[in-house]
């Protein structure tokens, strides 16, 4: 994936920023002895730090839905996303055009927000949007004297470029993914106890719940009286209406 990234800057700085003209774009290590050796315009665009982005990582899982349905066909774990540092310089026989050439970087670069998909080799198809950066401070740990004290060259005018591509692990999570449901849902009302209920296409057996019949209640009045036997009131209430004695139907004797 590195090498088509490069490929995409390159194509970009070339078609952007110099206007496909003779200005070579390398990536090399801009040392002392490869400067000494340079003959030709060159802008180089050096890969010095690749580091995961932590402030974009995430927990859980990822859905992967179907292009034509839309349904969820599997889980897996989220993307990882990994900032890649190049150090941009220009080289010429005059320090004029050093930093024109650096302008014209600048420039195409604060155009676009992501990698056109025009510049994307095929091997970059259905990845994310590579998002990119210009001029963007170094990491504190990295500081740019430290890395032409690393390359052993003269500190000379740079720009920080960063392109931020998320990686799939594609490793797929243990949950498991139910068929959808295709079938409207049916109701069946039974009294009295509990049924195995019909299954539904998709789901598993389950057991459907079915209230008892009401129970018969009867209202009540009862008269309350005093000491005296006098007739103070009556009150009303619910009881529950006892089962129907049989009925002796044999002649008596």
């Amino acid at each position: 994936m590195i090498d088509a990234i490069d490929e995409a800057v390159r194509t970009l700085i070339r078609r952007h920023a110099l206007n496909n003209g003779d200005v070579e774009v390398v990536f090399d290590a801009p040392t002392r002895d490869w400067a000494a050796r340079r003959n030709a315009p060159t802008i180089d665009v050096y890969l010095y730090d690749i580091r995961e982005d932590l402030r974009r990582r995430t927990n859980g899982s990822a859905d992967v839905r179907d292009v034509s349905t839309g349904y969820v066909v599997a889980r897996n774990s989220p993307p990882r996303y990994f900032k890649f540092s190049y150090l941009v310089t220009a080289w010429t026989q005059r320090p004029e055009d050093e930093h024109r050439l650096l302008s014209a970087v600048l420039t195409c670069f604060l155009r676009f927000s992501v990698l056109p998909q025009e510049v994307l080799p095929r091997s970059l198809d259905g990845f994310r949007p590579l998002v990119v950066g210009i001029g963007v401070p170094p990491a504190d740990d990295r500081p740019v004297s430290d890395v032409w004290s690393a390359l052993g060259g003269e500190l000379k005018p740079s720009l920080d470029l960063t392109v931020t591509a998320a990686l799939e692990p594609g490793t797929a999570t243990d949950t498991e993914i139910a068929p959808p449901v295709l079938e409207e849902p049916r109701v069946r009302i039974a009294s009295g106890d509990i049924r195995e209920a019909a299954p539904i296409r998709g789901a598993g057996r389950r057991r459907t719940l079915v209230a008892p019949p009401p129970i018969p209640r009867s209202i009540v009045t009862e008269e309350v009286a005093g000491g005296s036997g006098e007739l103070l009131g009556r009150r009303v209430r619910m009881r529950n209406s006892p089962d129907p004695k049989p009925v002796d139907s044999s002649p008596s004797p």
